[in-house]
């Protein structure tokens, strides 16, 4: 556990070396990188690290979290490989419904849209993960591992290396790696995942594994003849940060004053009805490079 918690800790140095190196190099090699889009997936990394995480360290799903360990159904001890196993393919299970709810559900899509804001494919791309998710309660669909009895420090860790695993996941030079790709999530299906195409849209959901996707209908492969697309339906052209973290609050606020009585329908419906609202309410837009 203490070489996990290191890992963890130095991880935020390490993902921003990482894609400033791969930013250099496509710079290099392209003659073409957008630097701003760059630098604001790196203010965001930076805000919710050293800002929010250290303000604001709570959320609407904090009493359910304690609620729920207090009347769990058993213990369980993390002493044992199954275990472990267990803890891990429960979490990736819940984590491919929280993802697709993100993606199915606007209220949970209002912060998880910030991931799908960059019109680029790249690794600085991976941690433009927005201010607000834990804020809004997203950690609820974790809960079922901590009611089966496995501890919610363990299950956020495992979370987390799952996150930081999906981190190399966000490029467009690797290609398709064989037989992992019918377990394993992989570049070739992340980039599927961020492809606003409508062949590719909401779809590959997976965190670590790409078996709940097969399972449940969601899978889709990368194909040689539809080059993908990123970033939302409508794209967002603007590189400022605060804009990229809350535009779709400014849409939701928007319909919700045009439309006060349908306020069920404004946060619970697929966001795809919803993903044109923000496009002339940013402030300044920037264009991409």
């Amino acid at each position: 556990m203490p070489a996990i918690q290191l890992i963890l800790h130095w991880s935020t140095l390490a993902v921003a070396v990482l894609a400033t190196i791969e930013a250099v190099i496509l710079w290099r090699v392209r003659r073409h990188y957008d630097w701003r889009a760059y630098l604001a997936s790196m203010t965001d990394l930076m805000v919710r690290q050293y800002v929010v995480y250290a303000y604001l360290a709570f959320g609407l799903a904090d009493p359910l979290i304690r609620w729920v360990w207090a009347h769990r159904l058993t213990t369980v001890p993390l002493g044992s490989g199954s275990a472990i196993a267990t803890l891990f393919v429960g979490q990736d299970f819940c984590y491919y419904w929280f993802h697709r709810a993100s993606h199915r559900i606007r209220f949970f899509w209002l912060s998880h849209a910030v991931h799908h804001s960059s019109n680029e494919m790249n690794l600085s791309a991976a941690f433009r993960f927005g201010w607000t998710s834990r804020l809004i309660g997203t950690s609820a669909f974790f809960v079922p591992m901590m009611w089966l009895g496995f501890p919610p420090g363990p299950v956020f860790v495992t979370l987390n290396l799952g996150l930081l695993y999906q981190f190399w996941l966000h490029n467009g030079w690797t290609p398709k790696l064989g037989p992992l790709e019918w377990v394993l999530n992989t570049p070739s299906h992340h980039r599927v995942h961020h492809a606003a195409n409508p062949e590719y849209l909401d779809r590959n959901y997976g965190g670590v594994l790409i078996v709940f996707d097969r399972l449940f209908g969601t899978f889709a492969e990368e194909r040689v003849h539809v080059l993908c697309r990123y970033g939302l339906v409508t794209p967002l052209r603007s590189n400022n940060p605060v804009w990229i973290a809350f535009h779709e609050y400014v849409a939701l606020a928007r319909d919700l004053w045009r439309e006060p009585r349908r306020w069920a329908r404004a946060l619970l419906a697929p966001p795809a009805d919803y993903r044109a609202a923000a496009r002339d309410c940013a402030p300044h837009p920037v264009p991409a490079e």
